[in-house]
């Protein structure tokens, strides 16, 4: 591991992710899966880690990012796998552009 914050899973159907933990607060934190092609966002996914340690019960608390990502465990990591969320969406399912027409047009 680098940096503590950063960490690999590999998901069951073979993809080597780079995991990343970010926007701490004090009882979550977010978990990206960074696709290894690295060429956009568009195949990284997400997830929330819920913290129920002391720092949940304090609203000024924080998590720190190293000791999450080196608490979550691979089961950990794969069911926060199986529930995440993409961070973009495919761009054949992006809406149209609607034209500029004025105001009231």
């Amino acid at each position: 591991m680098k940096n503590n914050k950063h960490r690999t899973w590999d998901s069951p159907d073979g993809i080597t992710w780079r995991i990343e933990v970010s926007n701490p607060g004090s009882s979550n934190a977010m978990v990206r899966f960074r696709h290894p092609d690295g060429e956009s966002a568009r195949h990284d996914r997400y997830n929330w880690y819920i913290s129920r340690g002391p720092e949940a019960k304090s609203v000024t608390g924080r998590l720190d990012p190293k000791k999450v990502a080196q608490a979550l465990g691979d089961d950990d990591l794969a069911l926060l796998y199986r529930r995440s969320m993409p961070i973009s969406r495919p761009a054949d399912r992006m809406p149209d552009p609607v034209p500029a027409t004025g105001i009231g047009g």
